[in-house]
């Protein structure tokens, strides 16, 4: 009975996560995508200055902002793959 509820509540939060609403061309584009390379580059600057404790504290709250974007980006990123892997086992499956 245990494990029955503990699959269950997985399959809940599985499709909790599924981007069901995205095509499989856009959920490839995302599960693929990359922050713009001036982003990157800024990222780059920021992270060596945050080293030595040189950035003033308008570009650490920028800094900051970025490190979110980047972690929000990953998160969509990762759902993208799941939604994905879970389609092309759905369609292995029949």
């Amino acid at each position: 009975m245990i494990a029955l509820l503990s699959d269950s509540c997985v399959m809940s939060n599985l499709n909790d996560e599924l981007l069901t609403s995205l095509s499989i061309e856009e959920l490839q584009i995302l599960a693929e995508g990359i922050i713009s390379p001036q982003k990157q580059s800024q990222l780059e600057n920021w992270l060596e200055r945050n080293t030595t404790d040189s950035l003033t504290p308008e570009e650490a709250e920028q800094f900051d902002r970025l490190l979110t974007q980047i972690d929000q980006l990953n998160i969509l990123k990762a759902r993208a793959r799941l939604t994905l892997h879970h389609l092309n086992q759905a369609s292995a499956i029949s």
